[in-house]
């Protein structure tokens, strides 16, 4: 369905440093970085799209829209606090620590945050708790 999603940023280095600690610890595999442009991509699995691509708008300053969001995929629970709190310790801002949320189904596990320019990330696990799993 999705080509690519673009997350804009008016500071590259400093978002560069926040999503990709973020992405690796969800096994995204970077794909290319052009701090001279400035942009880069991160690629899914099996690839080679949708990508997920930062870098500095094309037209003037980024200013972060209200009721837009991107939401990762994680493969647990686990993968979903860790990338909660490796998202604050980057410099962003809880929107939602981790946790069940059943208002969208029962195994929805989900933790929102905004970068440091203020866009809005979700990191989202749909599967059962294989604790609790019979």
């Amino acid at each position: 369905m999705f080509s690519h999603i673009f997350v804009a940023t008016n500071d590259f280095e400093r978002a560069l440093a926040f999503y990709r600690p973020l992405l690796a610890g969800l096994g995204v595999t970077e794909r290319f970085c052009d701090p001279a442009r400035p942009w880069a991509g991160w690629q899914s699995t099996p690839g080679p799209r949708p990508l997920l691509l930062l870098g500095a708008p094309f037209e003037g300053r980024h200013e972060p829209g209200n009721g837009q969001m991107v939401a990762l995929l994680a493969a647990s629970r686990a993968q979903v606090d860790t990338a909660h709190a490796t998202a604050l310790a980057r410099g962003g801002r809880c929107d939602g620590p981790p946790g069940l949320r059943p208002q969208y189904h029962a195994h929805y596990y989900g933790a929102y945050f905004r970068d440091p320019d203020g866009n809005k990330l979700c990191v989202a696990c749909h599967d059962p708790d294989p604790a609790t799993a019979g």
